[in-house]
């Protein structure tokens, strides 16, 4: 009774279609707990009933399930017939006949952003710098501000200048002259009024 208990059934093996990425595999999965080697034989059923073989593999099971991949680019609701061949105990075909499914791996996986390119950023024009005052501008002090080395002029010498070219200087001297004129017109006629006494 153990013996059989732990016979290879063909109720310990599955497959399934998958995709790897964007590719399709077909995995099949042996839990057989006698551990018995088995050779595995999968065929794609193609129109007409003609069948293709993918693969023959080797596989030993285990209670955590030994698994076998074929690499295969199944096409949406392709049928694949998968045997199981175990010396003298086991020759028979998984069954449900094993279909793939409705959406093929490229389909079905998320299509990748186009990567965009990145726009340059714009470099940072460097700040404009403040003007630097120039030499000329720097050296060109007002005259007030620099003190004149000359000697100021002395105070009495402005006066000695308005003496001979004020405006005034003329009529002062006019007036002089209209005053000696005057004097003299009056000795003038006191020596006439003395002579005429005399001859009288």
């Amino acid at each position: 009774m153990a013996g059989s208990a732990l016979a290879c059934n063909i109720s310990d093996f599955s497959a399934e279609a998958k995709c790897d990425g964007q590719k399709g595999i077909i995995v099949v999965t042996d839990t057989d707990l006698s551990g018995t080697p088995a050779t595995i034989t999968v065929f794609r059923q193609n129109a007409g009933g003609v069948e293709k073989q993918i693969g023959e593999q080797e596989v030993k099971g285990s209670a955590e399930g030994a698994q076998v991949t074929f690499q295969e680019n199944w096409q949406p609701n392709a049928t694949y017939r998968v045997h199981v061949k175990a010396t003298t105990i086991l020759d028979r075909d998984i069954t449900p006949i094993l279909s793939s499914p409705a959406v093929s791996c490229k389909t079905g996986s998320p299509t990748p952003p186009a990567s965009s390119t990145p726009k340059p950023s714009p470099s940072k024009s460097a700040p404009a710098e403040s003007p630097t005052p120039s030499a000329s501008a720097s050296s060109s002090a007002p005259a007030s501000a620099a003190p004149s080395n000359a000697p100021s002029p002395a105070a009495g010498s402005s006066n000695l200048a308005e003496t001979g070219a004020d405006s005034n200087t003329g009529l002062i001297a006019g007036i002089a002259g209209a005053l000696v004129a005057v004097g003299g017109g009056a000795v003038f006629f006191g020596m006439r009024r003395r002579g005429t006494r005399g001859n009288g």
